[in-house]
């Protein structure tokens, strides 16, 4: 099996993926692929599958995993074999021989195939939450390749234009260029296609309106299906992700071909597709698939934690659907065992249904119902609760009827699993949206200001990048920027904290160093495992005195009368750093007219760009800029040539702008 291995290098290579990797040869009986003997697998598939290498390699995949050849696994890997072309394939096992989530990368490889496998339940965020592998999972299934646009207007207020604020890797792969390429460029340059697509006009809509969209395209000449999602965040910029969803488009057209009898089938799949709230989704189960289901009555219940809730119901009396409303996942009525075991069942006359309930002294009433179809809610394994069709006849449930009805079930759970993503990733951005920046930063007289946050996100990761601008009593405003360490859902949580405590602390009448010794010591004291930079002023905008401490973070940058210069403030130690914290207050005077930026370090620096160089490029961008609006300012430093490229970290930026006085 030696000869059969790829050489050192590639050896090496595949050991130290942190993923899975199998080599496979293939098993020929007669000529035909009959199974495959496993060659190879590195130490990562090891730890994945829980098995020692010995237990794997030289054994046949029959042996090993027989529920691959039922699954279309097997005979997946074969087609690979057969026709030298690479596929991708997402599985879910629970069994004793093999459990997780798996994505499947499949190559030819000799009389054989070479597959990378991800337990993508083992992909989440730190620290280890339900929580958090909720977070990752869902806005990694919702942004495959996402990308973060700013409009530009024109001297009328018209959107003629957007700039590519972010974009990740696929998104700019989608667009045939490099990611350094794609962002701070203007979508009509790398993406002209936009306007006769509509898209255009679509993401214009999207800004004025608020109101998010989807929709699925299909590119023929590709022989590809994507989902494009498309909202508004507070900002005011736009977010699309991008997903190809071809494969599943496949499966749920293959799923509808399986019940082909079903006279009304095509219009359940097409209502169910073009479904893309819950609601939408309650609205064509009730209005189409319970005629093509062939029954009087209809009810959905999904599962939450230990109980089945009643979602949505089509018939049902009001007393049997408030019996409903709440069952125990341990009740007798059948829906609870479907839930729970993923198997339908189907119940042919009122006897039966009283004999499933026989020693329970709360049942379900049956209703003007005679038969009953139990059918399970079911998406990869993951069972989200039950459907039940009530029909006022007994009846027998033949194979064709209970295939037909699985099938209908199937295709309500993929079209409610999507629902349910599209509203809870929505739900998730918003949250997020809210979490990292303030909705409305307050208006001051004498002062204008703009902000902007640039994010940089491998995933789902999220950062701990913020600015704000307090509003302590009448002609005096607190200003922040600030920086929580890591790129995770807990940095953004302790920023949150973090922020929520400074505020406390400002608008409570402590002095600027009080404020910051006082956040510093709740770090510690609450236990957040992190610590924060931060710049926080205190401006008395009718006079322009200014009191300033800096905890570990870059210095802000003034510009008055042609000069631009850092503020010389005191460099005190990070946030949470110390048990007892001590800052010291530094005052100034900021002139009328002059301009004050803020900013995180992610804006002048990383480890392959030196901090004195980032900060010497923002100096003379400052100075350069043609405008003293503060928006402005922010999209000529934006443009230039300031710091890392492409950015490797978030970015937190607050511009202000003392007023001139009036002649």
């Amino acid at each position: 099996m030696v000869s059969e291995l790829p050489d050192a290098q590639m050896l090496a290579m595949l050991d130290a993926d942190p993923q899975g990797w199998v080599l496979a040869r293939a098993v020929r009986e007669g000529g035909t692929i009959a199974d495959f003997v496993l060659c190879y697998i590195n130490y990562a598939g090891c730890q994945i599958l829980g098995r020692d290498r010995g237990e794997l390699v030289g054994r046949r995949y029959r042996e090993l995993w027989p529920e691959t050849v039922h699954d279309g696994t097997l005979p997946l890997y074969r087609s690979v074999v057969e026709t030298g072309r690479p596929a991708t394939r997402t599985v879910f096992y629970d069994r004793s021989t093999v459990s997780g989530h798996f994505e499947l990368n499949v190559g030819p490889y000799g009389d054989g195939f070479l597959v990378r496998f991800i337990d993508l339940r083992q992909v989440t965020v730190s620290p280890r939450s339900d929580g958090g592998s909720r977070l990752y999972d869902l806005i990694d299934a919702a942004f495959d390749g996402f990308t973060v646009l700013r409009p530009v207007h024109d001297a009328d207020g018209e959107i003629t234009d957007f700039v590519c604020e972010y974009v990740n890797q696929l998104g700019a792969k989608l667009t045939g260029r490099a990611v350094e390429d794609v962002i701070g460029h203007r979508l009509s340059e790398i993406s002209p296609e936009a306007w006769p697509d509509g898209l255009f006009e679509r993401y214009r809509t999207v800004v004025r309106s608020g109101e998010p969209w989807r929709q699925e395209l299909s590119y023929p000449s590709i022989s590809q299906v994507w989902e494009i999602k498309i909202g508004r965040d507070g900002a005011g910029f736009v977010a699309i992700s991008f997903r190809e969803i071809t494969e599943q488009v496949r499966r749920e057209r293959q799923l509808a071909d399986s019940v082909a009898r079903a006279g009304a089938l095509e219009s359940v799949t097409n209502a169910l597709v073009a479904a893309s709230t819950t609601t939408d989704v309650y609205a064509a189960i009730g209005a189409v698939l319970r005629p093509s289901a062939g029954g009087e009555s209809l009810a959905l219940l999904l599962r939450d934690d230990e109980h089945l809730r009643l979602s949505f119901h089509a018939g049902y009396e009001p007393d049997v659907a408030a019996r409903l409303a709440e069952l125990p996942i341990g009740h007798p009525y059948p829906a609870t065992a479907v839930a729970r075991t993923g198997r339908p069942r189907f119940l042919s006359s009122p006897t039966h249904f009283h004999q499933a309930q026989s020693a329970c002294t709360d049942p379900v009433p049956p209703g003007d119902r005679q038969a009953w179809a139990f059918l399970p809610l079911a998406v990869a394994g993951d069972v989200l609760g039950a459907l039940v069709v009530g029909y006022h006849r007994p009846r027998d449930f033949d194979a064709d009827t209970t295939t037909t009805l699985m099938a209908l079930a199937g295709l309500s759970a993929q079209a409610l699993q999507r629902a349910l993503l599209y509203e809870t990733s929505s739900s998730i951005a918003t949250e997020l949206q809210h979490a990292l920046l303030p909705a409305r930063l307050p208006d001051t007289p004498g002062l204008r200001h703009a902000a902007r946050y640039l994010p940089w996100t491998r995933g789902t990761e999220v950062g701990g990048d913020w600015y704000d601008i307090i509003t302590i009593r009448d002609g005096v405003v607190g200003v922040v920027v600030g920086d929580v360490a890591g790129h995770n859902t807990a940095a953004a949580a302790a920023m949150g904290q973090v922020r929520d405590a400074l505020r406390a602390y400002a608008l409570d009448g402590h002095r600027p160093s009080a404020v910051m010794e006082r956040t510093g010591r709740l770090i510690r004291d609450i236990g957040l495992d992190t610590f924060a930079t931060c710049c926080y002023l205190e401006l008395e905008v009718t006079t322009g005195a200014v009191t300033g401490v800096l905890a570990g973070h870059p210095p802000p940058l003034l510009r008055h009368g042609g000069q631009t210069s850092f503020l010389a403030l005191p460099p005190g130690a990070p946030l949470g750093t110390q048990r007892v914290p001590a800052y010291r207050d530094t005052s100034f005077v900021l002139p009328s007219g002059a301009t004050l930026l803020l900013y995180t370090d992610g804006l002048v620096e990383d480890h392959q760009h030196p901090l004195d160089l980032g900060l010497d490029e923002l100096r003379r961008a400052l100075r350069a800029a043609p405008s003293t609006d503060p928006t402005k300012i922010i999209d000529h430093i934006l443009a230039g040539d300031v710091g890392p490229r492409p950015r490797r970290d978030d970015v937190a930026m607050l511009c202000l702008t003392r007023a001139q006085p009036d002649p």
